[in-house]
Order: C-alpha cells, then sequence, then structure tokens
C-alpha cells in the first residue's frame, strides 16, 4: 500500500495549491489580489482556476475507487499465485498417483500370469484341460549355458508390456522384417514371445509356426489362434529335419544364450534351413552406449551382449552367405549432444568451437548411435 500512501499525499497537496495565483497576506496584499484577479480573471486565472479545480474534485471523487481497484488486484495476484501453488501441489500428487498405477498394473500383470501357470499346472497334473484349453507341454531341459530357469515364468510377459513395449510398437518395430520372408513358408520364430512377428508373417500369408521357452508366452500366442509351443531353441532345430525351414527369425533372443550355447544354436539353424531360406537375428546394440546401460543391463535374463562383428563371424563361419548388418532403431537427434551452430567472428573461437564440435560427433558416435541390429543372412 505504499503507492497509496503516496497517492493520497499527492492528493493533499492538490487541494491546497490548486488556486492559481495562491493566498496573498495582509489587506493591501489581499486588496490587490482582488483588484488581480478581477483583471486577469477575465483573460486567464478565473477559467484555469476553474479547470484546476474540476480536476482537483476529479481526483478526490476517484482516488476511493482506484485504491480500491489496486488492493482489489493486489488479491487477484496473491489468489492466482495460490492457485498456482496449488496446481503444482496437484501435479506432483497426479505423478505420484500415476506412478502408483503404474505399480499396481504391473503387479497385476505378474500376478495374473502366475495364477495361469498355476491353473496351467493343476491341470496338468490332474489330467484335465479346461474346455477348448490347449494342454501345456512340461518344461523342456534346458542345455547348459542356457539362460532361463524360474526367472522365465509368468512375471516376463508383465515385464515385456512395461519395458519392451505394447503389441503395436513391437509390430512396427518388426514390420521392417517380414519382406525378407515373403517368398518362402515354414518359417520358424524362435522366442515368439507374445507373437507379434507370426501375427505380421499371418498376415501376408506366410506359414510360421513360434517356439518359446516361457510358456506364458506361448500361451498369449495360442490365445490370438498362432501357431506355438513351448521348446528350447538348440533342442528344437535338432529335432527337425534337415533343410525342412524356410527361414528363422529370432529377435531380442540371442542376448540370453552364452557362448557356446550360441554357436551350436547358429550351426543347428544352418542345419535346419533349407537352401536359400533367410535367417534374421536380431540384438541390442552394445556399440551404444545408451542401448546398453538402458535397455540391456534392464533385463536381468540376459546373459552377455553380442558385437555385430562377432555375430556376422558366427554366421559367416557356420556357412551362412550374404551376411549383412542392418541398424535398427536410430537414437532420436533431438536427444543427442547438440553442436554449437553460431559462429563467432573472432577465428580463434572459431577454432575452439570446430574442435568441440568435432569432439560432440565423436560421442554421439560412440554413445547414441542405434538401438537394436539385425544379421540377416541365407542358407546357400
Amino acid at each position: 500500500m505504499r503507492r497509496t500512501s503516496e497517492h493520497r499525499d499527492l492528493l493533499e497537496r492538490l487541494n491546497r495549491q490548486w488556486r492559481v495565483a495562491g493566498d496573498a497576506g495582509g489587506s493591501a496584499g489581499r486588496r490587490l489580489l482582488r483588484r488581480f484577479r478581477a483583471l486577469a480573471g477575465r483573460l486567464l486565472l478565473g477559467p484555469q482556476e476553474t479547470f484546476n479545480a474540476a480536476v482537483v474534485e476529479y481526483i478526490n471523487t476517484t482516488l476511493d475507487d482506484v485504491v480500491q481497484t489496486r488492493v482489489a488486484a493486489e488479491e487477484v495476484t496473491r489468489y492466482r499465485e495460490s492457485l498456482a501453488a496449488r496446481e503444482r501441489r496437484l501435479e506432483q500428487a497426479t505423478r505420484t498417483i500415476l506412478a502408483g498405477q503404474e505399480e499396481i498394473r504391473t503387479a497385476v500383470a505378474a500376478l495374473r500370469q502366475t495364477v495361469q501357470n498355476l491353473t496351467r499346472t493343476v491341470e496338468h497334473l490332474g489330467g484335465t484341460a479346461a474346455p477348448g484349453a490347449a494342454a501345456a507341454a512340461p518344461e523342456p531341459s534346458r542345455p547348459p549355458g542356457r539362460t532361463g530357469g524360474s526367472l522365465e515364468s509368468g512375471w516376463y510377459v508383465g515385464f515385456e508390456d512395461r519395458f519392451r513395449g505394447s503389441d503395436a510398437e513391437i509390430r512396427g518395430r518388426l514390420e521392417a522384417y517380414a519382406p525378407v520372408f515373403q517368398d518362402t513358408s515354414g518359417v520358424l520364430d524362435i522366442g515368439c514371445g507374445r507373437g507379434e512377428f507370426l501375427s505380421l508373417l499371418r498376415a501376408r500369408g506366410i506359414s510360421a509356426r513360434g517356439i518359446d521357452a516361457n510358456p506364458a508366452m506361448v500361451d498369449v500366442c495360442r490365445e490370438q489362434g498362432l501357431d506355438a509351443v513351448q521348446a528350447d531353441a538348440l533342442s528344437y532345430l535338432r529335432s527337425v529335419p534337415s533343410g525342412s525351414l524356410g527361414g528363422l527369425f529370432a529377435a531380442q533372443v540371442i542376448e540370453h544364450f552364452e557362448p557356446e550355447y550360441l554357436t551350436q544354436f547358429v550351426k543347428a539353424a544352418f542345419d535346419a534351413l533349407r537352401s536359400g531360406a533367410p535367417i534374421v537375428l536380431e540384438t541390442i546394440n552394445p556399440g551404444c552406449w545408451f542401448a546398453f546401460f538402458e535397455s540391456y543391463i534392464r533385463d536381468i535374463t540376459h546373459a552377455r551382449p553380442i558385437h555385430p562383428d562377432t555375430l556376422k563371424y558366427l554366421l559367416v563361419a557356420s556357412g551362412f552367405q550374404q551376411v549383412e548388418i542392418r541398424y535398427r532403431a536410430p537414437y532420436p537427434d533431438v536427444d543427442k549432444l547438440q553442436p554449437i551452430r553460431e559462429a563467432p567472428a573472432d577465428p580463434a573461437a572459431l577454432e575452439q568451437i570446430e574442435t568441440i564440435n568435432a569432439n560432440v560427433e565423436k560421442i554421439n558416435r560412440l554413445l547414441f548411435t542405434y538401438l537394436d541390429y539385425a544379421a540377416v543372412g541365407r542358407r546357400p
């Protein structure tokens, strides 16, 4: 209210000084003033004092309104600040609630899969299956070096829902691989998961079967009418006739294999595929710092990362030809380290900026490149 106090002081001065000639002391002065006013009033002072009086009167009558308006404006400002603070508290509370809901959804998904596993086990032990339900195969034995065990149980479906992405997102990522299998049939999808790639092949009229060591994943596929069985990858490949498969696909699977298992897997895949059949093995790109520390380490079922050069060598050494590495899922440019774009006039500063930008580019190539890659080849 400091400004309001200043306004009142100014108003008091106006009320005292609005007369043009002011007050004159003594009788002589008053007589002289009257004569002067009589003469000047007709020319200037009278109209000026009338105008001054009107202005002062107007200010007197409107000051209270001005003060009340200012007080109201200050109250509105305080109210808006209060609303903004309340909105910030509500946003924080909303974020907390959403985080809690996400945790609840994750827990419910894992619990649902656990219940389904228990139901399937009880039905298998009792020898009675629910109407329309496919009998669950027993858990296959796992060769040495294959990861799995209790980690690949029902909770993993919820884990993929939470971190890998929705069915639509995964289908979008895998769609680029479908043309590789366009002119073939009898494709095997190893580690078929929720059946996204099997659905893509079915939509193109390409016959395919999926296998997964996780029975919960197999159930998800069967619920969609997809051909899927529970099986270990290496054991299944060794069980099919040589040259019987028209293609082999595995996305985000081989990083779960130990080295010895992986080498045996690639050799068995070569034997199972017929001449000209394609093979596509997609995995996380360990050459991308973000992919390794964000995607690879998060999944505790991963055995070890596989360098693109290593995977290409394994395929070529096993007999595959036309092997190429296709990088996928580029890291968003907007999230990379950004170069300095304004060029200074000083040549010395320009040289420093060029050095900084060159280092930024090197770091981006090392840390923020492609999140995934696929080794694509064919059996001769």
